[in-house]
């Protein structure tokens, strides 16, 4: 495979010719962290490279999708055999069925599913649906989740919107976002006084059941299960936004890992097998109103398309084997674990947010619960830290916001020079303040 001879910084300047920013999403910018992103010209198991050849470990993996890692061959192979059939047909095939029966049986909650094309479309399709179901306006979302860039959620917002200080955005109507009611991520109290209030117009609460987009927050003890007794009391549906943790905590996703099952479940990321895929589904009930079944209208020409199906197949066929969450859970923790020991022997204030290949480092002595503890933490430090990991061939968020991911695809010896790197980004850090 050959390179470039052109740097990130001259791509750079020439993309952002042509496209807003230079970049096709906003945390891509690197604006966070200063400086010009890298230009990315493949991937490899655990590593990607850059246009000019430098390797990388990648705890990005497209932003969790990749938790085969890159170029799995189970994955590549599929993708071969489905596109001598061809790519796209705007019409029915097996592997959709195929994929459906797969997700459910392997997610609690979910006894019909639609197949969709973004997590953003399966979580505006799923609060659409409640709406129809229920016959009610009002959501209630919290405070750093980020459900997607349609209208209705883009109210105190996590990821991009957390990365670039936006309240909001322009070109959302306030009546688009009147009926979004917002409430601190895990704060049942609170959560409690809005459904006395308004109990009776809320359609669905909407939540990461495992916060994500402001770093990794574990919901607290008998958090969702607070949740979902309000909703019950209130009549209202409760829809897990498992995009980012469906399939990678667990294989039934959050609700498996917590015993608990939702009315609705969004999924995406790795549904798809590193392919553009999203996916709603709950209960059979609810789902049955889902157009042509029901009056609640959602529909997609590519959806459920043969590369993304025969993707998805592939790797949560893959993902059944025995024994690969234990590997999983195993060499995150390790990972954790020695990024919290290089931190103390270089005296900074830091801690590690972690639920299963999910993790965040963030730089506070305190422990961080909700978006507000997260939002107070060292960002200065995170963009230290990024940028010496970086030049120490390891491949962060350009954001504090955000996850890391550890895939299947990452060694011992990956995790060993990861955690050997960040002990020269802590002194880094330490260097700095």
């Amino acid at each position: 495979m050959t390179t470039t001879t052109r740097p990130s910084t001259e791509l750079f300047e020439e993309a952002k010719r042509y496209i807003p920013g230079g970049v096709n999403s906003p945390v891509r910018s690197f604006s966070s962290v200063g400086g010009t992103p890298r230009f990315i010209e493949r991937g490899d198991g655990p590593y990607i490279f850059d246009v000019e050849g430098r390797r990388y470990i990648d705890y990005v993996c497209s932003w969790g999708p990749l938790i085969l890692g890159h170029r799995p061959r189970e994955v590549l192979a599929a993708l071969s055999e489905a596109m001598e059939r061809g790519t796209t047909f705007g019409a029915a095939t097996r592997a959709e069925t195929d994929l459906a029966r797969l997700v459910v049986e392997l997610v609690p909650g979910i006894e019909l599913v639609r197949m969709v094309n973004s997590g953003t479309e399966a979580t505006m399709s799923a609060v659409r649906l409640a709406r129809g179901f229920t016959g009610r306006q009002k959501i209630i979302k919290f405070t750093g989740c980020y459900h997607g860039h349609a209208d209705p959620f883009l109210v105190e917002a996590g990821s991009g919107m957390a990365t670039l200080g936006l309240p909001g955005s322009p070109g959302v109507p306030e009546t688009a976002t009147s009926a979004t009611l917002v409430c601190p991520y895990n704060d049942a109290a609170t959560l409690e006084s809005i459904f006395e209030t308004h109990g009776p117009e809320v359609a669905a609460v909407i939540l990461e059941p495992i916060a994500a987009n402001m770093g990794v927050v574990p919901p607290e003890p008998g958090f969702l299960q607070s949740v979902a007794k309000l909703c019950r009391q209130a009549g209202a549906l409760v829809i897990f936004d498992e995009v980012i943790t469906g399939f990678r905590v667990a294989l039934g996703g959050a609700q498996e890992l917590y015993g608990l099952t939702p009315d609705l479940t969004c999924l995406g990321k790795i549904i798809g097998g590193g392919l553009p895929v999203g996916a709603y589904g709950g209960r059979r009930d609810v789902m049955e109103m889902v157009s042509p079944a029901g009056p609640v209208y959602q529909a997609g020409t590519l959806s459920g398309n043969p590369l993304a199906m025969a993707a998805g197949l592939a790797t949560l066929r893959a993902l059944k084997a025995p024994g690969l969450y234990d590997t999983l859970e195993r060499r995150s923790r390790r990972l954790a674990e020695g990024l919290a020991e290089r931190a103390r022997a270089n005296g900074v204030p830091f801690r590690v947010n972690r639920v299963g290949s999910l993790l965040t480092p963030f730089f506070s002595l305190r422990p961080v619960r909700s978006y507000e503890d997260a939002k107070n933490c060292d960002r200065d430090a995170y963009r230290v830290f990024f940028w010496t990991m970086l030049e120490r061939g390891v491949y962060l968020a350009p954001s504090p916001f955000e996850a890391m991911f550890v895939s299947l695809a990452h060694r011992d010896e990956d995790i060993d020079e990861t955690i050997e790197s960040a002990g020269a980004a802590f002194a880094a850090v330490a260097e700095a303040n």
